[in-house]
């Protein structure tokens, strides 16, 4: 290991410990931050007081670490210079809608060695925090995932080496059935129909994603007739989490080829996802042609 490479894991130890630290706060801060701020993110969604509260603080506690170049968070419109070396990029609080009705939440992140936005090759780590009944951490890094307990933001080890399950189980489809295109909806037919698969979508895609990766399955956000660039960020999600299920043993796609083959133009920029296990993704992406 070269000093450069060596010097790059320290600060993606020291970015992972960081967050795992401010996750206690940006937990503790949720029940009096459920209630919309005038405006919306870049993307256009509205914010509540929980995503600005999480953003603002993760800055806060990330901007002092040695070796972070770069900050970038999708409810910021621009990436944020801290220094030089590493470039973070976060939904702070991925599944903010489910506050109302008490639901899982989680912060996401990526690591990058290389200025934003760039492409999913450049990739050093990535995982997130989820917000259950218990506290867990998913990373992904140098082709391993690994599970932990966090308790007070400090890692628990709890699963090493996680893989998807052979024998997948559950599938999670987001967004509206009408504005589906015909190829991906008669792939969800398909999917309702065979046996031993049961439908599990809770609103949030970290909380839908850790279900595949636990039970095995398939995960899409699809291109829709009135989005069909899809939903979800290419940079802030689609990255990490196709490159959270590669190194899990399975399969990313954005219908056509790995999620981590593109490289967005903006920070921003949107992208369909398809996760899961190699046999979905792949009939998946035969029937999308």
């Amino acid at each position: 290991m070269t000093d450069e490479s060596s010097r790059e894991d320290d600060v993606v130890d020291a970015v992972v410990e960081t967050l795992c630290a401010a996750a206690p706060s940006i937990r503790a801060g949720l029940p009096g931050r459920r209630v919309y701020e005038e405006g919306t993110n870049p993307s256009g969604e509205r914010q509540l007081e929980a995503d600005t509260y999480a953003d603002e603080l993760l800055l806060k506690r990330l901007r002092p670490l040695d070796g972070v170049g770069e900050y970038a968070s999708e409810e910021r419109a621009d990436v944020i210079d801290i220094g030089e070396g590493v470039s973070v990029a976060l939904d702070p609080l991925d599944g903010s809608t489910n506050l109302k009705p008490n639901n899982v939440m989680g912060t996401l992140y990526s690591v990058y060695d290389e200025p934003l936005p760039t492409g999913g090759e450049n990739l050093l780590a990535a995982g997130y925090i989820l917000y259950g009944p218990v506290t867990t951490l998913v990373a992904a890094r140098d082709g391993v995932v690994s599970e932990y307990i966090l308790e007070s933001g400090i890692k628990r080890p709890l699963r090493e080496e996680l893989t998807l399950p052979d024998d997948p189980a559950i599938f999670s489809f987001g967004g509206r059935v009408n504005h589906w295109f015909d190829e991906f909806e008669a792939f969800a037919s398909e999917t309702e129909r065979t046996e031993g698969m049961k439908l599990r979508y809770g609103g949030s895609m970290i909380g839908d994603v850790n279900q595949i990766l636990h039970y095995g399955g398939v995960f899409a956000y699809p291109a829709q007739t009135d989005a069909p660039s899809g939903k979800l960020r290419q940079q802030f999600e689609g990255f990490p989490i196709g490159y959270i299920i590669e190194c899990a043993g399975g399969r990313s796609s954005d219908g056509e080829q790995s999620l981590l083959s593109g490289t967005p133009d903006g920070i921003h920029d949107r992208v369909p996802v398809y996760i899961g296990n190699d046999s979905l993704v792949e009939s998946l992406e035969a029937r999308l042609g």
